[in-house]
């Protein structure tokens, strides 16, 4: 029953309050597939409730996923009750899609982690948000509605902090330097993004760990988690990420000049595009513990970095 103090909210909103464990999507869903009633009739979501009102929902069993679990090789560097926390390999894709039914990040916990609740409905990891393909490093995954959706409005508070290690080619022009710029898909390739007007803010804070001779190790922070948001920026500054396919703009070929030949060889030894999650930095959702781990370049770009800041590579 309703009570006084919450006359007037969505119904929506109001049963996530008192459940939990249910994000507000989960009780969308469970509105749209007539397992919410109001006062003994079907609501809709945006309808308000009064005092004395009488909500009855069902919710019914998890649906097994789709998604076969697979005995793929996975590093966990965090695990509780609530939450793990992944360093994913580069080359591992996060989701399955068209092109990519198996194989995945997703593929890999079913297999891994036993007591995964569901999401959405469904008997699957809550990813909290994603790397790209050739990215590694470290990523938040939640067990429970709960969890999954205050780690996503941790998220979007901006409240997770996230660190990642880039090689760019050629210098910034200051060690320290912001890129506030909006990005949105490519009118031109809707498998891109691009800074454009009308896009969305997106705001990254680089700083150069180590200048080497033709390229920049940089420490890249997001205040924003736009796709392929350090990527686009670092291109938009025209310094593109090293062994960026995508955003490279040519990569070793635009470096002219004395550092010609070392960028080239740099490009050799890079055999992805160079962007690692390193640090991961965030309150835990039931706790409010602070977690805070790292880590370490994986041995592919940790090789290209020893070789780049060697002495005799100048």
């Amino acid at each position: 029953m309703v009570p006084a103090g919450a006359a007037g909210q969505r119904i929506d909103a109001h049963i996530a309050a008192q459940l939990p464990e249910l994000s507000r999507s989960r009780v969308a869903q469970l509105m749209e597939s007539g397992n919410v009633r109001l006062n003994g009739a079907v609501p809709r979501k945006s309808e308000r409730v009064a005092e004395g009102d009488v909500i009855e929902l069902e919710v019914p069993p998890l649906q097994p996923s789709v998604i076969e679990p697979e005995a793929i090789p996975l590093e966990i560097v965090y695990e509780d009750r609530d939450l793990l926390v992944v360093n994913k390999p580069a080359g591992l894709v996060v989701h399955p899609a068209p092109g990519h039914r198996s194989g995945t990040l997703v593929n890999a916990l079913l297999h891994h982690v036993e007591d995964l609740s569901g999401i959405g409905g469904v008997k699957r990891p809550g990813i909290v948000h994603r790397l790209d393909k050739d990215t590694s490093g470290l990523m938040i995954v939640a067990k429970h509605d709960r969890a999954h959706r205050r780690l996503s409005g941790a998220l979007k508070r901006r409240d997770i902090n996230r660190v990642y290690l880039a090689a760019c080619w050629g210098h910034l022009q200051e060690d320290r330097q912001t890129v506030d710029a909006p990005l949105a898909r490519s009118r031109s390739d809707r498998k891109k993004i691009a800074v454009a007007e009308s896009g969305r803010r997106a705001v990254t804070h680089f700083t150069r760990v180590e200048r080497w001779v033709a390229a920049d190790l940089l420490e890249a922070r997001l205040e924003t988690g736009r796709t392929h948001q350090i990527r686009v920026h670092l291109a938009h500054l025209g310094h593109p990420v090293v062994g960026d396919e995508v955003y490279g703009g040519g990569g070793a070929r635009g470096i002219s000049g004395t550092g010609r030949g070392w960028a080239r060889e740099l490009e050799a030894r890079v055999p992805r595009q160079f962007l690692h999650a390193a640090r991961l930095a965030f309150d835990h959702p039931r706790t409010g513990e602070r977690i805070d781990l790292e880590a370490r370049l994986p041995p592919d770009l940790a090789g290209a970095a020893e070789w780049a800041r060697s002495p005799s590579t100048r």
